[in-house]
């Protein structure tokens, strides 16, 4: 068995040649289909089980939302990661939730919801360390955090789990050959009655845990979603910020953590009417329902339908603002951030005759707005096969 273990681990990490970089640079160029210099994209790739689209719209002046696509002959793994506060927690899940995911994998034999939570929490320590680390001279990366979106297919099955209001659909046929779509996570988020009843029978000590403020649910009158990675002030009493940080300052310690890093998972065996699923970061569910977003993935070419689904949230947000998308587009990083979000979409098709295939899919690691790409090491889990 250990001996077993060691091939496999070391088939994991031995680098291979394929390999991409990805940056606002070396995609497409979207400037001149779209004069948006803010938005990139992958328009169509392959995975194990059909194509995939990618594409990511910066708002903020550095932007906060991370993610990635890797790979495989046999599986594919999304992460979607939307920081706040900063770009620090996003960033650190991109680099070391994948990896973890892997090593369990390799432990345990396969891929299972146990070993995607335990991943979760893998990153959530690792994530806290570095605030123990380095809080003494940056105090503020107590209150960095990051929602967390991630799916794996494998051996035609779906695992999903989240933290936060990131949000996964899948578009499946039904009647009349018309897209349903449905909703595979939850949002954690205190806008929801069910979030902040969960939170009041959790702390029901606490009369503020959850708050109105300027009109929004917040909890502790600060943050809307409910569950993340990182945080770390409102999760361990340690790291309470003082005055001098009044947005982020609590007026008495925490007794026990008000956020949580248990991610809601879920279990899906793909059915041949499942056909797409679309993972996006919150900023495209401000504009557009799951039941758009589905429609507009199947009634459209598959080839940039990522840029597609971006373009139509950017039409949604400047027409509440009583402008045009074209002068939208003008807008500089940062001021955009008063119109819209940072937005990450993903778009996975599955074709499901290709399920059990060998077929010729490069070992690519995607990832969004970094510089390098490192080589894939997805091997691991063609082993498990």
């Amino acid at each position: 068995m250990f001996s077993w273990l060691a091939r496999m681990a070391s088939a994991c990490w031995k680098p291979v040649r394929r390999y991409a970089r990805m940056n606002k640079d070396d995609i497409n160029d979207v400037d001149s289909m779209l004069g948006d210099s803010l938005l990139w994209c992958r328009d169509l790739e392959k995975h194990s089980l059909g194509e995939f689209s990618f594409a990511v719209v910066q708002a903020n002046e550095v932007i906060e939302d991370h993610s990635q696509v890797e790979t495989g002959q046999n599986a594919t793994f999304v992460g979607v990661y939307d920081g706040h506060g900063g770009p620090e927690a996003s960033r650190f899940i991109r680099d070391h939730l994948f990896l973890h995911l892997l090593r369990l994998a390799q432990e345990n034999g396969t891929i299972s919801e146990d070993v995607l939570r335990s991943a979760f929490s893998a990153t959530e320590d690792g994530f806290l360390g570095l605030v123990r680390r380095t809080w003494g001279i940056k105090p503020l990366i107590a209150a960095i955090g990051s929602c967390c979106l991630v799916g794996v297919i494998w051996r035609g099955t779906l695992y999903v789990a989240n933290l936060g209001d990131s949000r996964a659909v899948i578009g499946s046929l039904g009647r009349s050959n018309k897209i349903i779509a449905e909703q595979l996570t939850r949002d954690h988020n205190a806008s929801l009655e069910e979030v902040r009843q969960e939170l009041r029978s959790r702390h029901p000590d606490d009369s503020h845990v959850v708050v109105m403020k300027h009109g929004v649910w917040r909890i502790k009158g600060i943050i809307q979603v409910s569950r993340s990675i990182g945080d770390a002030y409102l999760k361990r009493p340690e790291f309470s910020l003082d005055p001098s940080f009044p947005r982020f300052h609590l007026s008495e310690p925490i007794r026990r953590p008000v956020l949580t890093s248990e991610p809601s998972v879920c279990t899906r065996v793909l059915q041949p009417n499942d056909k797409f699923l679309i993972f996006a970061s919150d900023g495209l569910w401000e504009h557009i329902t799951n039941q758009e977003a589905a429609d507009i993935v199947h009634n459209n070419p598959r080839s940039g339908i990522a840029r597609r689904l971006l373009k139509a949230a950017l039409n949604a947000a400047a027409r509440k603002r009583e402008m045009r998308y074209d002068d939208l587009k003008k807008v500089e990083k940062g001021v955009r951030r008063f119109f819209h979000d940072d937005i990450t979409v993903v778009v996975i098709f599955i074709d499901h005759e290709l399920l059990g295939k060998k077929i010729s899919v490069p070992e690519l690691s995607v990832k969004g707005f970094i510089d390098t790409v490192g080589p894939s090491n997805f091997n691991i889990l063609q082993g498990l096969m």
